[in-house]
């Protein structure tokens, strides 16, 4: 039996892939959470404008204030939705790149797993033939001789 792993190379390729996928997943999750905070931020900027105007003018300014808070509220809820989006992808192309990875792990283990049994196999008829041999040659010495059974 090969003692390297035949499939080694395409093991670290898998691997590579899945590092790739898991950080883009990463990224995906930070692109995520910065939305997400933006948004809030928003949020609370709309809630902060006052709800009792003195003037017309201050009715005029607080209408268009909201009115531009919500669209940036749209907007940001559309790249959030965006990011989703993209996290979701990432998650699902690390999910197969991990699944793919623990395939060829679990080759290797196996391979491994037979390579060990393989050596621990040589290693058990080394000492068979060893044993075998002393008891053979301990046998001959103390066999008694034709010349000493008879008296």
């Amino acid at each position: 039996m090969s003692r390297l792993f035949p499939l080694a190379g395409l093991l670290r390729l898998r691997r590579l892939q899945q590092d790739q996928a898991a950080l883009d997943l990463a990224e995906a999750n930070a692109r995520v959470a910065a939305s997400e905070a933006r948004r809030g931020r928003a949020r609370s900027a709309l809630n902060s404008i006052g709800n009792s105007p003195q003037t017309v003018a201050a009715l005029n300014a607080m209408a268009a204030a909201r009115s531009s808070s919500r669209s940036m509220l749209a907007e940001l809820d559309a790249v959030g939705r965006n990011h989703q989006e993209t996290l979701d992808s990432a998650q699902s192309v690390f999910n197969a790149a991990r699944a793919e990875s623990i395939a060829l792990e679990k080759l290797h283990e196996r391979h491994a797993a037979a390579v060990l049994a393989s050596d621990l196999h040589a290693e058990q008829t080394v000492l068979d033939e060893i044993a075998g041999a002393r008891w053979h040659r301990n046998r001959n010495r103390t066999a008694p001789t034709e010349e000493q059974e008879t008296p």
